[in-house]
């Protein structure tokens, strides 16, 4: 099964956005989900058998039974509302790099992303400014995608590490989009690639935010 198309500009001769597949145990799964809701049944029958067609005459034990009726009956819901993607599981592979031949750079829609602070001491500011900088690098038009920061706590120490930020931005950002780099989080990057330079990086955050 493959997806095409977008809404309004949806073409027969389209690259696929993604591909599913079924997995080979949709049939052991749906067989299996078959025997447990049939025991589920027998044991609500149980229940309401005990409850209505032989009342006992304790309360302490009628209130018992029908805890247990109740206790069951919400486990069953929740059984049953967790087996939608069981009954029909299937393995999806993504092609976002087919997006652009099927859809403008103009016709992506605009994208608002906030980014809530307020203790510098509780979210380090580094750890706010690498969020931002992840969001600014994405593969997506940068005039389509808006990205603001609120810090409630008016810290000058997070105002002064996006200072710093706005200047490595200007060489991260076109470095990522240049290299086609997929690990766009700063410290993710410089981990996985440039092991050796994470020190020296951390040192860089530390001067960056005293």
């Amino acid at each position: 099964m493959e997806g095409r198309g977008l809404r309004g500009g949806f073409t027969p001769y389209a690259p696929p956005l993604h591909t599913s597949k079924p997995l080979r145990r949709t049939a052991f799964n749906r067989l299996f989900a078959v025997v447990y809701f049939s025991a589920v049944l027998a044991l609500l029958y149980r229940h309401v058998r005990n409850l209505f067609l032989y009342p006992t005459t304790s309360f302490l034990s009628f209130s018992i039974t029908l805890s247990l009726f109740i206790s069951d009956l919400v486990l069953a819901f929740m059984w049953a509302t967790a087996q939608a993607y069981r009954v029909s599981p299937i393995r999806r592979r993504e092609f976002p790099e087919n997006l652009k031949q099927i859809i403008k750079d103009e016709d992506f829609p605009g994208i608002d992303v906030f980014i809530c602070t307020a203790d510098p001491y509780k979210e380090p500011p580094m750890n706010v400014v690498n969020t931002a900088l992840s969001l600014m690098a994405y593969d997506y038009p940068a005039d389509k995608i808006s990205v603001y920061v609120s810090d409630d706590g008016g810290s000058a120490l997070t105002l002064f590490a996006f200072m710093e930020a706005a200047k490595f931005a200007s060489h991260w950002l076109p470095f990522c989009r240049e290299h086609n780099i997929m690990e766009r989080s700063p410290p993710v990057y410089f981990e996985t690639n440039h092991p050796s330079s994470t020190p020296h990086f951390e040192k860089i955050k530390v001067i960056n935010t005293v």
